[in-house]
């Protein structure tokens, strides 16, 4: 019991971009508190960089319609919520066997299906908000936005953690952490595509 304690906290630490405590947690130093989280931050903060360079290359885009810059934060933190809960769905499957690697095409396809719903889901509840504040067009770009990337989050935190099972990482390293930071720059990409198209500019 002991040992499937530690391995279970070792995996939710890790989830959580944090390197797992190997005392109490009143009895670890403040040191080693900062020495296990302070690697992951630095890691997230040069991915999220790329964030930042996905903004500044669409600048131009927010100058014209600055309303865009209001929704940033909805729309990644949906995308790396909904990737995350995929993952760690997909984590626990892998821990109970009830998935393999080689089921990879399966879960893809199964993620993908999930995603392209809760985006319907939540794109329908974002144009019926956001239309009655702003207007239809920009209400349509955030719907268009959520389907695209909630389905493009749910697929690919769905494949993250086989994919690192089939390389023999540990799939609680390898899949939160990272798809917040892919799903942040590549879900802003999506947007401001959809902007651009939607709004002709």
């Amino acid at each position: 019991m002991r040992i499937l304690e530690r391995e279970d906290s070792e995996d939710l630490a890790r989830q959580g971009g944090v390197e797992p405590l190997q005392r109490p947690y009143l009895s670890t130093p403040i040191t080693s508190i900062v020495r296990s989280r302070v690697v992951w931050l630095f890691v997230l903060a040069v991915g999220a960089t790329l964030t930042v360079q996905v903004l500044s290359v669409f600048e131009d885009t927010l100058e014209q319609v600055t309303v865009l810059a209001l929704f940033v934060p909805l729309l990644i933190g949906t995308g790396g919520n909904t990737g995350n809960q995929a993952a760690t769905t997909v984590t626990r499957a892998l821990a109970l066997s009830d998935v393999r690697p080689a089921d990879l095409f399966s879960v893809l396809l199964r993620e993908l299906r999930v995603g392209v719903l809760l985006g319907v889901l939540l794109g329908a509840l974002g144009f019926a908000l956001t239309s009655v504040f702003y207007d239809v067009q920009v209400a349509t770009v955030i719907a268009l936005t959520l389907v695209a990337v909630c389905t493009l989050a749910a697929t690919i935190g769905g494949v993250m953690p086989l994919a690192a099972r089939a390389i023999k990482v540990d799939p609680a390293v390898f899949s939160n952490p990272f798809i917040t930071t892919f799903v942040d720059a590549s879900g802003l990409i999506i947007y401001f595509l959809i902007a651009r198209a939607v709004l002709g500019i």
